[in-house]
């Protein structure tokens, strides 16, 4: 076994249980990744799913020792960050954590943006008062060497603030995550009959976009396994959420297509999408890339264990 992933929230946007979303889960982004025989923890997001993580790790892990990890924030919007005040290690005396993600805003610093949801206004208790020794590192696109052989690569990806792709290679296995995410469209695009069209600035723009969504695809490159978001349908992402900074079903599944990923999982499912309509959409798609690709696709579920 090279990586164990554990899926502790699929959802985006906002906590959403309900009789409709038992199967696949109501929490929002939080991922366990386990590497090899030590049980290497790193965890990806803080969405409203990282408080079961933290009760599983206070109950099986805390009597091996003091928790020690890190956790890597794709980005720094509410659904990627509020479950960190309900996890429960940061209240244990000797609990170590690392907490990397991207900034956007430079006048306010990672430790600002995601501590200040531990202040009275929001939440009983403060950041100077909690056990755990938290420290922050803003993250870049950029390539680091984790320790135990594990390789992190990180993209910009588009959304309306900065936004992380990871990509962890371990013992000849990746595991590639991109949410949120949409796909990246020219900028400059006008019709030829409106008075701020640019015929060279057009050019540029389909020139800039197109680089952009080939890294991407170099990116994903022959990925194992690929978590993407795919908050809407291709018809709901151009009738009306262009520039929501998400994904369609049909754009991941081409994406990983092209890439030459091994197994796709649909990410960060809409609030409003039902259990039935998740196991439709699958298997609608499912009949659509059958005998095209080699690609297998499923549903992230809360709870889902896999192995790479």
């Amino acid at each position: 076994m090279s990586i164990r992933l554990t899926f502790w929230g699929v959802r985006g946007s906002i906590p959403c249980p309900g009789p409709k979303t038992v199967k696949y889960g109501g929490n929002t982004a939080s991922l366990e990744l386990r590497f090899g025989q030590d049980n290497r923890l790193v965890i990806i997001d803080a969405g409203s799913g990282i408080r079961e993580l933290g009760n599983k790790l206070v109950k099986e892990d805390l009597k091996k020792g003091p928790i020690k990890t890190e956790i890597f924030l794709t980005h720094t919007h509410w659904d990627h960050i509020m479950g960190l005040p309900f996890f429960t290690p940061i209240y244990i005396p000797g609990t170590e954590l690392k907490i990397y993600g991207p900034v956007t805003y430079e006048e306010d610093s990672l430790d600002r943006i995601v501590g200040d949801q531990l202040r009275y206004r929001y939440f009983p208790v403060r950041q100077s008062e909690l056990a755990a020794d938290i420290k922050y590192f803003p993250l870049k696109e950029s390539v680091q060497d984790l320790g135990d052989g594990i390789v992190l690569k990180t993209k910009y990806l588009n959304h309306p603030i900065l936004d992380l792709g990871y990509r962890f290679e371990y013992n000849g296995k990746v595991l590639c995550t991109a949410y949120d995410t949409e796909p990246f469209i020219n900028v400059f695009e006008v019709s030829p009959d409106s008075p701020d069209y640019d015929e060279a600035a057009v050019k540029e723009g389909e020139l800039v976009a197109k680089e952009e969504n080939e890294k991407v695809l170099e990116f994903f490159k022959d990925a194992d396994i690929l978590i993407h978001d795919t908050q809407y349908t291709q018809k709901e992402y151009m009738d009306s959420k262009l520039g929501w900074g998400h994904s369609s079903f049909e754009w991941a599944i081409n994406a990983a297509h092209k890439a030459g990923v091994k197994k796709l999982y649909f990410f960060h499912h809409d609030p409003l999408r039902s259990d039935e309509e998740l196991d439709r959409l699958r298997d609608k798609y499912r009949r659509a890339v059958n005998g095209k690709t080699d690609l297998f696709i499923d549903v992230a579920e809360e709870g889902m264990v896999i192995e790479v």
